[in-house]
C-alpha cells in the first residue's frame, strides 16, 4: 500500500476530518490527545496561523497513530514546506495543478478544492484521486453535490465548508462522499480557551454520526 492510498483509506475510515487553525503550538498536543480520545485519528492543520507548519512537524513525530495533513496550501512553495514538515496529505482551497504535481511526485495525496465541473476535470487530469468540494454549503450543499456526482461517477469527494452535526449525515449518505471536513469540533474559541474536554465530546459525537450512517448503509435501513 502506498502512502497516498493509505492516507485516503484512513480518511475514508474516519469519515470526518477536523480542519484546525491552531492559535499556538502549545495547543497541538492537547488537541491531538482530545481527538484521539474521541475516536478521531485524522487532522488537517491549516497554514492559516503561524503555528501550522511547526504543529504538523511536531504531531507527526509525537503521534504516529494520528494521520496529519496540511491545509490551506495555495502555492507550490507552501506545498513544499508542508511536505517537508511531514504532512501525510495536502489540502488546497482551489485547484492548483502545480501543487497536485508536487504532492504526487513526493508520493503524498493531494486534496485540491473544486466547486465546478471544469475544476473537477482539471484536478482529475492532474492526477488527483479525490477532490475537496469547497465551500460546500455556500455552493449549494447536498443538492449541488448530487448534481456534480451525476456526470462524475468516478470521482470521490470530501465536502468541506458549512458542515456540522446537523447536516453531516446528509453528506455522508451520498455514495460519492468518502468523508467530510469540518471545524465545529475544533473551533479557534475552543482551542484558545483550552476546552479540550469539549473537543473530545464533539469528536465523539461526530464519530457517532458516521457510525450511524454506515450502520444504516450496511443494513439498508432508511435514513
Amino acid at each position: 500500500m502506498t502512502a497516498r492510498t493509505g492516507a485516503l483509506e484512513r480518511i475514508a475510515a474516519a469519515g470526518v476530518t477536523p480542519v484546525v487553525e491552531l492559535p499556538s503550538l502549545d495547543q497541538a498536543a492537547p488537541l491531538a490527545e482530545a481527538l484521539l480520545r474521541g475516536g478521531l485519528g485524522v487532522v488537517e492543520v491549516t497554514l492559516r496561523s503561524d503555528a501550522g507548519l511547526s504543529a504538523i512537524e511536531m504531531l507527526r513525530g509525537a503521534y504516529p497513530e494520528l494521520l496529519v495533513g496540511g491545509g490551506t496550501v495555495r502555492t507550490v512553495a507552501d506545498a513544499a514546506r508542508t511536505l517537508d514538515a511531514g504532512a501525510e496529505f495536502v489540502v488546497s482551497p482551489s485547484t492548483n495543478q502545480a501543487v497536485i504535481g508536487l504532492c504526487l511526485s513526493r508520493g503524498i495525496m493531494p486534496l485540491p478544492g473544486v466547486c465546478t465541473p471544469t475544476e473537477i476535470d482539471v484536478a482529475r487530469a492532474a492526477g488527483a484521486e479525490v477532490v475537496k468540494f469547497f465551500p460546500a454549503e455556500a455552493m449549494g450543499g447536498v443538492a449541488f453535490l448530487k448534481a456534480l456526482a451525476g456526470p462524475f461517477r468516478d470521482v470521490s469527494f470530501v465536502p468541506t465548508g458549512g458542515i456540522g452535526p446537523s447536516n453531516l449525515a446528509d453528506y455522508l449518505r451520498l455514495p460519492s462522499v468518502v468523508a467530510c471536513g469540518g471545524s465545529w469540533m475544533v473551533t479557534r474559541a475552543l482551542l484558545t480557551s483550552g476546552s479540550f474536554d469539549q473537543v473530545e465530546k464533539l469528536a465523539r459525537g461526530a464519530m457517532a454520526i458516521v457510525a450511524d450512517v454506515r450502520a444504516r448503509e450496511r443494513t439498508g435501513a432508511d435514513a
